[in-house]
């Protein structure tokens, strides 16, 4: 039994309690290593008196800010002075360390590098001046990055729910860092600089292969988008091209070609799908297994759902089976600025679904269509372009993407053959893409898990 005992049992000399709280004391006691001496922020930073500056009306102000986790220091705004409710700012000079006195959790503390001097902070903003003779302005700032150096500030941060914050005396006089010689501190930041710069090179190459998949379908498809056929003084139309009256409407449908095949729509050509669906208006009921998905649960081609909402399972199991989800089904957000248009084919992991009435479900011919084919170009620019198009149509001033106007979509299709060819070689840079933001994400969690590594037991 006193084995058991021991393990929730901990002495502690009178003389090393310096503060009565356990949740502060374990905290230091238990968290970091012991290679490195451990040295109050008062050891580094210097209590200050910052410069004052009166509010001029006319004169525009840079505002410091300081963002959670360890961000750092950014410009959140410039204002003029008479938008700004108080008259009197402090000036943020370089090698000051900012945080909020009203609201210091989260690890929210910052550096005014040289791009952020002679900025502006409100009152309710603490400075304190940092002795580079002492510690590195990147090794400070990484050190508030850490989960768990932000655990242990905030096991000081006291008051109300909106108003957490740290006193700055108690911050210079009982919360300390590792604080190792300032040649360590330079080869701990070269390290975790060495780690996110390879993960910055690998998002880099990701996004280049985004645009390469952009360029290859334009390219092998011979796609253009005239975006000035609008200023042409005289254009002759077909007639029997005609399907919506307008110029706007009539113009635009004309915007869009290819020099290499004839394009289609489901409009004109009605063989290309089997079915389009809206989806239901929801009737909501909490606590319950059964979802509905929205707009947010729909990305570029994948599906989140963890934003998909619980619906009453009885209202659910009364809708058509065929309604639901299908693999090779295609999901498009009909509605919002910003989501419109987004689409996903659905793959086996995602059949049995229901969708809310702000997206639509399109279920294509697949002897004729390959669905990837028609998901990878409604989702790049030569269809995204058609649908902001379509939107924003003077003539009718649509906002909705709805049935009739995704049937007006054009694209080329050529043979099946063509088209799954071209599906695959797009689906080998996408396995690219995934393999290489899974890098720069390990790379990123390895940068931040090696400096921890040296502080913390």
């Amino acid at each position: 039994m006193a084995s058991v005992i021991f393990q929730h049992l901990k002495f502690i000399n009178f003389k090393d309690m310096s503060y009565w709280t356990t949740k502060r004391f374990f905290a230091k006691e238990l968290t970091f290593s012991k290679k490195y001496p451990l040295k109050l922020f008062g050891y580094f930073l210097e209590k200050i008196t910052p410069k004052i500056e009166q509010i001029k009306d006319e004169k525009n102000y840079p505002i410091i800010g300081v963002r959670s986790y360890g961000l750092g220091a950014y410009i959140n705004r410039i204002s003029l002075g008479k938008n700004l409710k108080m008259k009197k700012y402090q000036l943020a000079e370089e090698n000051h360390l900012i945080w909020c006195k009203v609201d210091t959790k989260n690890g929210a503390f910052g550096i005014v590098t040289s791009n952020l001097r002679d900025s502006y902070a409100s009152s309710n903003m603490a400075l304190a001046k940092i002795d580079n003779s002492k510690i590195t302005n990147e090794y400070l700032q990484l050190i508030f990055r850490s989960k768990k150096i932000q655990q242990y500030l905030d096991s000081f941060v006291s008051g109300t729910t909106n108003r957490k914050y740290i006193k700055i005396d108690e911050l210079l006089s009982k919360i300390q860092i590792p604080l190792p010689s300032l040649e360590i501190q330079k080869e701990f930041v070269n390290k975790y600089n060495d780690k996110i710069k390879l993960a910055e090179e690998q998002e880099a190459k990701a996004l280049q292969l985004e645009n390469d998949i952009e360029k290859f379908l334009f390219e092998i498809l011979g796609l253009k988008i005239n975006k000035n056929m609008a200023c042409a003084k005289l254009q002759f139309i077909n007639f029997s091209n005609i399907r919506l009256w307008g110029i706007d409407k009539i113009l635009g449908n004309n915007a869009f070609v290819s020099d290499k095949y004839k394009l289609q729509s489901l409009l004109e050509n009605a063989n290309l799908y089997q079915e389009a669906f809206r989806g239901k208006s929801p009737r909501y009921k909490d606590g319950t297994d059964a979802i509905i998905l929205n707009q947010k649960c729909n990305r570029w081609n994948s599906l989140d759902l963890q934003y998909a909402k619980t619906v009453s399972e009885e209202w659910l199991n009364s809708i058509n089976d065929n309604f639901k989800t299908k693999e090779n089904d295609i999901l498009i957000n009909s509605t919002g600025e910003g989501t419109i248009g987004r689409a996903t084919c659905i793959d086996k992991n995602h059949t049995n679904l229901l969708y809310d009435s702000h997206m639509l479900l399109l279920r294509l011919n697949t002897e004729l269509v390959n669905p990837l084919y028609y998901t990878y170009l409604l989702n790049s620019g030569f269809g995204q372009e058609q649908i902001n198009y379509i939107k924003s149509a003077q003539s009718t001033k649509q906002t909705e993407l709805g049935i009739d106007n995704l049937k007006l979509i054009k694209f080329p299709y050529p043979s099946i053959d063509i088209q799954n060819e071209i599906v695959a070689h797009i689906k080998e840079l996408n396995e690219d893409i995934v393999n290489l933001r899974k890098q720069a994400e390990k790379n990123r969690i390895a940068a931040q898990e090696e400096f921890e590594k040296e502080l913390f037991e």
